[in-house]
């Protein structure tokens, strides 16, 4: 799978998580954006206003446009969507979340945006992510193998904050054996949101 390492200033601040090598796999940050973004959409957990888009409404309306490309095609508006509604709930200095990584991860990740489209293994993981309709975003992960025992664990115990439009991941959730872990983290905590409100994790840089 492909993966990027993370920025060094960046692996230095998260100094508290102890690696030999801190590296982001991108197949699985694509994997963690995708059932978010699915789950937070207006027919499932109303968190952004995307109505179905990576359901079987979107699939319907944008394959007439972009033969052979509409599951992306769906995936750009929903991530531009839960960025904008990420952003607006809950944006601090010296933070990440799961849609704002530091520089180099993004790059990276538009980078192999490209490759992605021209991968047929996708087709099935949209798919799949269309016929989503349960409320338990834990189970949603299990289900697509993005969560170990102990992370969803972990996420459990995670406490809301910021009147309840954030969840920070303190340091004994976060350290853990790879920064993927973290970013696994960041995903599985927006399972402390609440139908029409979301919940924001984020984890603070040290400088």
């Amino acid at each position: 799978m492909p993966i990027v390492p993370i920025e060094a200033d960046t692996a230095q601040s998260l100094s508290w998580i102890t690696t030999a090598h801190v590296e982001v796999d991108l197949d699985r940050l694509l994997q963690l954006r995708l059932v978010i973004a699915r789950f937070g959409e207006m027919d499932l957990a109303r968190w952004w206003n995307s109505d179905g888009m990576l359901g079987r409404h979107g699939a319907i309306v944008l394959e007439r446009g972009f033969p052979g490309t509409h599951f992306f095609a769906q995936a750009r508006v929903v991530f531009a969507v839960a960025r904008a509604r990420c952003r607006e709930m809950f944006s601090i200095p010296g933070a990440v979340t799961l849609w704002d990584l530091s520089a180099e991860v993004e790059d990276a990740f538009e980078h192999r945006w490209q490759t992605w489209l021209d991968e047929e293994r996708w087709s099935t993981v949209f798919e799949r992510l269309a016929e989503v309709e349960q409320l338990n975003l834990l189970d949603v992960m299990t289900d697509f193998e993005l969560l170990s025992h102990k992370q969803r664990n972990v996420a459990r115990g995670l406490r809301r904050a910021a009147g309840g439009r954030a969840v920070p991941l303190p340091r004994t959730a976060v350290s853990v054996d790879s920064i993927n872990d973290v970013v696994t983290l960041l995903a599985a905590g927006f399972c402390r949101g609440q139908v029409g409100a979301p919940a924001i994790p984020y984890v603070r840089l040290e400088g």
